[in-house]
Formats: structure tokens, sequence, C-alpha cells
């Protein structure tokens, strides 16, 4: 088999384009989220070697980030749910499975790109942390604002399939 004919005969599935989309939407924020962590945890470290008593404030900036890659198991999920891979009943149209994977988009573009931000706004919150342990506050709104996108991409994607055409799909 050549790579045309893997194309037109595996990628251009109604499904399979439907679960390209929604391994995005779970590997970009997963990854992100992963990322932000991962360096959010070395700088809580950092604080924890000078002063373990805020260990408790960096702790809640360190979570933060992680709820991208949970916003993208939700879009996936939901995907699986209108493809019939999870509970069955369903068919797609091409257009159907181009319409989910385009579903899926913004949920992983923007959860990856809003998980790292967070994790750098983390960061910075909890050098804040370590030096002005009252700041903590400001540190979480600052942080929580980057949530904000994550949000919104996680309504589009959410509301694109729940609200996706009938004529698209075809009761098994």
């Amino acid at each position: 088999m050549n790579i045309w004919e893997f194309v037109t005969n595996i990628l251009f599935q109604p499904a399979s384009l439907a679960v390209l989309g929604a391994a995005l939407a779970v590997i970009l924020p997963g990854w992100g989220s992963a990322k932000a962590v991962g360096f959010c945890g070395e700088a809580v470290a950092g604080v924890m070697s000078e002063d373990p008593s805020k260990f408790g404030k960096a702790l809640v900036l360190n979570i933060l980030p992680a709820t991208q890659g949970i916003y993208g198991f939700v879009v996936a999920f939901m995907v699986m749910i209108k493809t019939g891979i999870i509970g069955g009943g369903y068919s797609l149209t091409l257009n159907g499975g181009l319409y989910l994977f385009a579903a899926c988009l913004p949920m992983a573009v923007v959860g990856y790109i809003s998980a790292v931000k967070q994790g750098k706004t983390a960061v910075a919150g909890i050098n804040m942390v370590a030096k002005h342990p009252e700041a903590s506050g400001k540190a979480v709104t600052s942080t929580a604002l980057v949530e904000t996108y994550a949000i919104l991409a996680l309504l589009v994607s959410v509301l694109f399939i729940l609200f996706m055409p009938a004529a698209l799909t075809a009761a098994a």
C-alpha cells in the first residue's frame, strides 16, 4: 500500500478524521499541561528547599496548568460518543468526520498554548510566593486569568460537538 492509498483508504474515512481530531484534543493540551506542571514542579521544589511551610500556596499554582489536559479529554470523550465508538448507534458522513475534526481544533490548539502560558505565569507566581507569601491570592488570580482562554476553547469545541447538524450523522 502506497502513501496515497493509505491516506484515501484509512485517513479520509469519516470516523478516522473524527478520531484524529479527538486524539489532537487529548495529546496537545495534555502535552502542554505536562510540560507546564513539570516546570511549575521545579519551581515548587526550589521554594520547598528554602521554606517548606509555603508548600500549600505553591501547590495550588502547580496544579492550575493541569486543567487543559482534562478539558482535552472531555472533548475527546464527547467525540467518541458522537461517533458511536462509545455507545454505538451512529455513522458519519465524510463531512461529519471533517466537522468533528474541526470541532476539536479549538481545544487542541488553544489548550496547548494556554497550558504552557499558564505554566509560565504560575512559575512567576510561585517565585512571588517564595518572597511574599501574603501575595498568593494575586498569584493565583493572575494564573487563573490564563485559564479563561482554555475554558473558552473548551466551550467552543463542546458547543460544536453538541450542536452538530443531524445531516452529518445517520442512525446506524
